[in-house]
């Protein structure tokens, strides 16, 4: 039974292996029926291992990918400031607005001749010219109007602001307006001339001496003068009619120029003598020559109550207002002369001068619609006065207006209008060169002084627009020294069409180059071979008094050789704004 047993296990056993044989593919059978014997070395397991990577290997530059780093929190950038947009157009004057519509009737004062006469409304939508804005409130004229104080509220001068803002690229909030100015009761409502002398008006703060000379200049005038070239210039000076220690004046309470019954000479030969006396002093220390100085500035400022005449009145105003301005400003630190009358001097100024000067800029000399009707020289010569007037009587709105005209206005006076049309070799055409050249010569010195009173006080007037006035200069002093210029066709509203330079007066020459020269080639390092050339011509220069006897040789105060003429040749350190 066992046996049987063992036999059929056998048999099923050998089927089994019959039939597997048979299933193995043909491809996979073996080759050999060979056994394959064992390596002969004893087989090693693969050392354990915590790492569940391969081990590194050498990094190729570049194929490492960068580490992973964590995300930023997100920046939270905070909202801009709201921007209050008048106080914006204050630290940005140049930005300003200089026109504003009235939003609600408003009276203004009637000016004729330079003095009020009344008053007028002037109806909601007009348009204003900007004077001044002073934070809540503003001062504006209309047409040839004077001057009214008016709150913002009443006027849209801050949209314009803000659209100045937005202009400018500048996209933050803008600040509610919260408080606005209450205008005065019509009694209270005094004119703009009397606040300027009022206890409560706001001063600026200027550099004394500060107009055409400050200490800078004294100190080297002191030092230089028995060098050469500022000997020459200091002889003419000190040597000549107007240093007379015996002089009379002869103030009058009524100046005229121009018209029956004119007086004016006796005034601008006084202003003369009262300005040489005090550089004079300043030189040589001798107490004389101030004491004469302030003899003559007291005799005027207690006696003159007006300046009359036909429009040339306005001429006087401008020119005689700029030139005893100066005299006064070197004076004013004379320990010799009164505060009370140093204040009625400037009373005199404010009340006499300056209505007349702004009167005339801010109309063109009541020239409506004819804003050309009056050459460069007019309105250059009452910017002057407005510019001194601002640095004696530390008034920085009036200086303010002077630079802003200089700048932005729009009359003949104005940079960019004076200096006509710059051509393509680099010559800035003067409008006046249409005229003659003796006109011209004198708005040259005109501009001259508005720019080295503005660079006293630390604004660049003398390079603005790319150094405009520059190129103006070497304009009319190669045309005078007998070169050619070019000329653009200049058509003026009144005085014509011009279509090349007047010749009157050409090559003569007026002391008013070595402001312009000095400043451009000796402070400023800039080429100015014609104005430099010119300069050499005149000097040394003369001054009031030393170009003709009549008002044409007292047009400028000149002496410029002595007391402008820099040591040497140095890169600017200040004026830049």
């Amino acid at each position: 039974m066992v046996l049987a047993g063992i036999i059929l296990v056998a048999a099923l056993g050998f089927g089994w292996m019959k039939l597997r044989k048979n299933a193995i593919p043909e491809e996979t059978k073996p080759i050999s029926s060979a056994v394959v014997k064992a390596p002969d070395f004893e087989a090693t397991a693969p050392k354990p291992t915590t790492e569940e990577h391969p081990p590194p290997v050498a990094e190729v530059p570049g194929s490492h990918p960068p580490e992973s780093v964590p995300s930023p929190e997100p920046e939270i950038i905070p909202e801009p400031d709201p921007i209050d947009p008048i106080a914006w157009i204050l630290d940005n004057p140049d930005l300003q607005p200089v026109e504003t519509t009235l939003l609600k009737a408003t009276r203004f004062p009637i000016i004729r001749n330079g003095k009020e006469t009344g008053s007028a409304e002037v109806a909601s939508g007009s348009i204003l010219k900007v004077m001044n804005v002073e934070g809540k409130s503003l001062t504006a004229t209309y047409r040839s109007s004077g001057v009214r104080r008016i709150g913002i509220q009443h006027t849209d001068l801050r949209e314009r602001a803000v659209a100045a803002i937005r202009a400018a690229g500048i996209d933050a909030p803008i600040a509610p307006m919260e408080q606005v100015w209450e205008e005065p009761e019509p009694e209270e409502d005094v004119s703009e001339v009397e606040g300027l002398i009022a206890s409560d008006r706001k001063r600026g703060r200027f550099v004394h001496p500060g107009l055409l000379h400050n200490e800078e200049d004294f100190k080297r005038m002191k030092a230089k003068k028995a060098f050469r070239p500022w000997k020459g210039g200091w002889e003419k000076m000190v040597n000549g009619r107007h240093a007379d220690l015996n002089w009379k004046p002869r103030p009058t309470p009524v100046v005229v120029r121009g018209g029956p019954g004119e007086n004016y000479a006796d005034f601008y030969r006084d202003i003369a003598t009262a300005y040489v006396c005090a550089v004079c002093w300043r030189v040589t220390g001798k107490k004389a020559y101030a004491e004469k100085s302030i003899e003559i500035l007291n005799a005027w400022s207690s006696t003159l109550r007006e300046l009359g005449g036909n429009y040339d009145k306005y001429l006087a105003a401008g020119i005689y207002g700029y030139e005893i301005a100066n005299a006064a400003e070197i004076m004013r630190t004379y320990v010799g002369w009164k505060p009370e009358d140093f204040k009625r001097f400037q009373e005199m100024m404010l009340t006499i001068f300056y209505p007349m000067n702004k009167h005339f800029v801010d109309t063109h000399g009541d020239s409506p619609g004819k804003i050309d009707h009056f050459w460069p020289n007019w309105e250059l010569c009452n910017l002057a006065s407005m510019i001194s007037i601002g640095v004696l009587c530390d008034e920085r709105r009036i200086y303010n207006d002077a630079v802003r005209y200089m700048k932005r206005g729009d009359g003949p006076g104005a940079i960019k209008v004076a200096v006509y049309h710059i051509h393509p070799d680099g010559l800035g055409q003067w409008t006046e060169a249409a005229r003659d050249q003796g006109h011209t010569m004198m708005g040259i010195g005109l501009m001259s002084v508005i720019c080295e009173i503005a660079w006293k006080q630390g604004d660049d007037l003398y390079g603005y627009d790319d150094n405009r006035f520059l190129a103006a200069c070497e304009y009319v002093a190669k045309y005078n020294l007998g070169g050619e210029v070019p000329f653009k066709k200049y058509v003026n509203s009144v005085q014509g069409t011009f279509t090349e330079p007047g010749g009157g007066s050409r090559g003569q020459k007026r002391p008013v180059w070595e402001l312009p020269y000095n400043h451009y080639v000796k402070r400023m390092n800039l080429s100015a071979p014609w104005t430099a050339k010119m300069a050499e011509n005149v000097r040394p220069e003369g001054g009031v008094g030393d170009y003709g006897p009549n008002s044409g040789g007292y047009d400028q105060l000149g002496f410029g050789t002595f007391t402008a003429t820099e040591v040497t040749k140095k890169s600017a350190t200040r004026g830049l704004r």
